[in-house]
């Protein structure tokens, strides 16, 4: 997860190289990460059920081996269109992967330790930020961001070996249709808990996506700095996300989501003067990384919680839901920059988290009426 995390976000670090590179805008060197995030979002719900058969470990490494082959592909792009092409592919290896990883972990530890293992694995991508992202685009700002990509290459190698090496095999989980794999969206519970992870997502990578140009204010000619505020974010996000995840098993999901929805729209809504100088912006991305990841583990929580007989096909689709989200940052983000500026992303995003959390409001609401439900038709019963 770590080698995926970086390629999910190593691109916001190195845009203005990608960009003149290829002579393109920003907007359009942003859709290298859309066109990796849809891919993902689309084809893991698809590959699961396909590939249900496959031995859980074979399927790791096919995915990671896919995924090196596309960085390096990347790497040596003579064209736009090759390096767009070969997000695709990154995309694909990263649909074999993640689901599989994050389904494992929900199944093979008891039920009250599900939120700190989710936590484990989303600890993968929020390292990420905090150090795969700031040395890729440190890579990139001082050397070439062609040598980004075979950076990224080069964790997911060392992933595989790793894999290989030290992970058990993991029993074949119930072999499940790609039907029944996206049946459980049909749970209005689910699904708007799914929605609350695609709009808050949305919000929250409408700014990350250009990062650069956000803060360029606070960045200035000072390529290092980029690194610093990666570091500062991915750090953040790193911490709260392992001590979140504890606090998912203790005191339930539903104060830390928000929380959470809360602190992100007022940080976002902040940007475009935090993003001022270096003073401000740092404390910003500090909040804004550690609610923004810090949400992921209650999310994860609760739909284990409403659909625990389907965790491993429930966890999948907020997986894709969260790419869904990037994908859709992409473009709003890159249509944002012409109308509004970039330094004025953060209130698109604030607006979208706001609505995130009258989406997750509803969703406790739902839970709750079926929680009452079935408890008095319990009573009636007995």
């Amino acid at each position: 997860m770590f080698a995926l995390g970086t390629d999910s976000f190593v691109v916001a670090g190195v845009l203005p190289e990608i960009s003149r590179f290829f002579h393109i805008s920003i907007g359009a060197a942003g859709q290298m990460t859309t066109a990796y995030a849809i891919t993902y979002a689309l084809l893991a719900p698809l590959i699961a059920a396909v590939a249900a058969h496959i031995p859980r470990k074979t399927m790791l490494l096919t995915g990671l081996g896919v995924f090196v082959i596309a960085n390096l592909v990347t790497a040596e792009a003579p064209s736009f269109a090759v390096a767009m092409a070969s997000r695709i592919l990154a995309g694909v290896g990263a649909a074999m992967f993640a689901p599989t990883a994050t389904g494992a972990a929900a199944m093979i530890v008891p039920a009250e330790r599900r939120g700190y293992a989710l936590s484990i694995v989303i600890a993968g991508l929020t390292a990420a930020t905090a150090l795969g992202t700031p040395i890729g685009a440190a890579i990139g700002v001082l050397g070439d961001w062609r040598w980004t990509m075979v950076f990224v290459s080069g964790l997911a190698a060392v992933s595989a070996l790793g894999v290989g090496l030290m992970l058990a095999n993991v029993p074949l989980p119930p072999k499940v249709t790609l039907a029944k794999r996206i049946g459980p969206a049909g749970d209005p519970r689910v699904a708007l808990t799914l929605l609350t992870t695609w709009l808050y997502q949305s919000g929250q990578f409408v700014a990350y996506t250009y990062l650069t140009v956000v803060f360029d204010r606070a960045i200035g000619h000072n390529n290092a700095m980029v690194a610093v505020l990666l570091v500062a974010f991915g750090v953040a996000g790193t911490v709260s996300n392992l001590i979140v995840g504890r606090l998912a098993d203790q005191m339930g999901n539903r104060k830390l989501i928000v929380i959470g929805l809360i602190v992100l729209v007022l940080v976002l809504g902040s940007l475009s003067w935090a993003g001022g100088s270096l003073w401000t912006a740092v404390p910003a991305l500090v909040i804004w990384g550690a609610v923004g990841w810090g949400l992921l583990a209650p999310q994860q929580h609760r739909l284990v919680a409403v659909a625990p007989q389907t965790a491993p096909v429930v966890l999948g689709l907020n997986t894709s839901f969260t790419y869904l989200g990037i994908t859709t940052a992409g473009v709003i983000g890159a249509f944002g920059i012409s109308v509004l500026g970039a330094h004025h992303l953060g209130y698109l995003g604030a607006v979208l988290v706001l609505v995130a959390l009258g989406v997750a409001e509803l969703a406790s609401w739902r839970i709750y009426v079926s929680h009452t439900t079935r408890t008095i038709t319990n009573l009636e019963v007995a």
